[in-house]
């Protein structure tokens, strides 16, 4: 992974926009990561990645909630608790 400070980014924006095409750039500012640019493919990617891992978790607790015996009527009570 290539690597730029802040003012590096923003002195060469365009450089900076290039590298990220062909891998993420790091951004440092006082030696620590305080960004990383990826190119519009690699978010998107990134993006589906964890709604299918979000999805996948959503399922399994679902399922494990469902085997405990809880019912649609259980979470509808507990989301009306306002205590």
């Amino acid at each position: 992974m290539q690597t730029m400070t802040a003012n590096q980014a923003k002195t060469q924006f365009g450089a900076f926009v290039d590298m990220a095409q062909k891998e993420p750039v790091r951004v440092l500012r006082h030696d620590r990561v305080v960004g990383v640019l990826v190119s519009p493919s690699d978010y998107e990617a990134m993006r589906a990645f964890y709604a299918d891992r979000l999805a996948h978790t959503l399922d399994r607790t679902a399922a494990k909630a469902e085997a405990a015996g809880l019912t649609q009527e259980g979470i509808d009570r507990l989301l009306a608790d306002e205590s």
